[in-house]
């Protein structure tokens, strides 16, 4: 039987791609192990996977920035890597995979550590994060969301450029189910706008502080995020905090959507042809990686461009224009060139890798 050991968390972006892929090694026969943090969202996520063993190791925090946490949490890296290290050691996988996160470099590290030839690490963004930019050094093989990432890394000959890891979860929408859902009527266009998960606070102010104008001429779907301030259903607006199987109903009858600019998201929302308002986490709050994978977006025409911190202010001129020039945008979506792969043809790839 063979084995892999997967890595990656502290936010869901660094762990759904491994939740789609579990699946299909426990399918095939393997047996999977998963290291990841003692409190991170891996934690509770991977519990689902019964026939899945759990290791939680020590994780400090990654800061591009400075902190005086970066010194208690510097001290954690390399008891991270010598856990990592004797629960690899003990495991012997043929294959690690990484989804980055600061939790995944001790993992990567100590695997590199035990000898372990295929190691392979995916970026969804354009630029690495910290945690796979320190990892890079020691992969055999670095998957990339962005063809442009390779310009921001020394050692080319390991990447590739495999596209968004796509699933099928907003095929076939029924737009009409979610108009009664939202007990909305046919004849006013539809905007979603949506936060995220954990939800955008000023994506969230701006709606509730534009509700007005925006339901002169606009129904509105708001998906705030779980415990998030939204207003009271009306008519012509909708609002949820979390939403699963009605996401596709609801994508499918959204004209525009305002959006965070996470990769993920973003490559769904082109999947899906639909004209994209991309409002960046602000620098203050991330590395500056969903900035530049909103400018991408917005350099191949599909999407424009709104700063977190004028959202409210500049929501409405901003959304009426692309609204009025929504098919421009939708036929660059559609006679754009894009590759992406699914969640089976990556697991084929590790599978059946033999460059290393």
């Amino acid at each position: 039987m063979k084995k892999i050991i997967f890595t990656g968390g502290g936010s869901g972006g660094h762990v759904t791609l491994n939740l789609g892929l579990i699946p299909l090694f426990l399918e095939a026969g393997w047996e999977v192990v998963y290291i990841g943090s003692k409190t991170g969202i891996e934690n509770e996520l991977i519990k689902k996977f019964s026939a899945v063993r759990y290791y939680a190791i020590a994780t400090g925090k990654l800061r591009r920035y400075f902190s005086w946490q970066n010194f208690k949490d510097a001290m954690q890296v390399p008891l991270g890597v010598i856990e990592a290290w004797n629960i690899i050691r003990k495991e012997k996988p043929d294959v690690i995979f990484s989804k980055g996160g600061f939790v995944s470099f001790p993992v990567v590290l100590g695997g590199w550590l035990n000898g372990r030839k295929k190691i392979y690490m995916h970026e969804s963004d354009v630029t690495p994060g910290l945690a796979n930019k320190m990892s890079l050094p020691f992969v055999s093989t670095f998957f990339t969301t962005f063809a442009e990432t390779s310009e921001y890394v020394n050692e080319k000959r390991k990447v590739r450029y495999v596209g968004p890891v796509l699933t099928d979860r907003l095929n076939n929408g029924d737009a009409e189910k979610a108009r009664d859902l939202c007990d909305f009527t046919p004849d006013k266009p539809v905007i979603m706008f949506v936060g995220g998960s954990l939800g955008a606070k000023s994506i969230n102010n701006a709606v509730i502080k534009n509700l007005e104008a925006l339901l002169e001429k606009y129904q509105i779907i708001h998906i705030c995020g779980k415990g998030q301030t939204s207003l009271a259903r009306c008519k012509g607006y909708a609002p949820f905090e979390f939403v699963d199987k009605e996401f596709k109903d609801l994508m499918a009858l959204a004209d525009v959507v305002v959006s965070r600019s996470g990769s993920n998201a973003i490559f769904e929302l082109l999947s899906q042809k639909k004209p994209m308002l991309l409002v960046p986490l602000p620098s203050t709050s991330s590395r500056g990686e969903q900035s530049l994978n909103a400018k991408s977006f917005q350099k191949q025409g599909f999407a424009e461009v709104l700063e977190d911190d004028k959202v409210a202010e500049n929501l409405m001129p901003m959304l009426n224009n692309l609204y009025d020039y929504r098919h421009e945008y939708e036929a660059n979506m559609q006679n754009a060139e894009w590759k992406h792969t699914s969640n089976r043809e990556l697991f084929e790839e590790i599978c059946h890798d033999t460059s290393i």
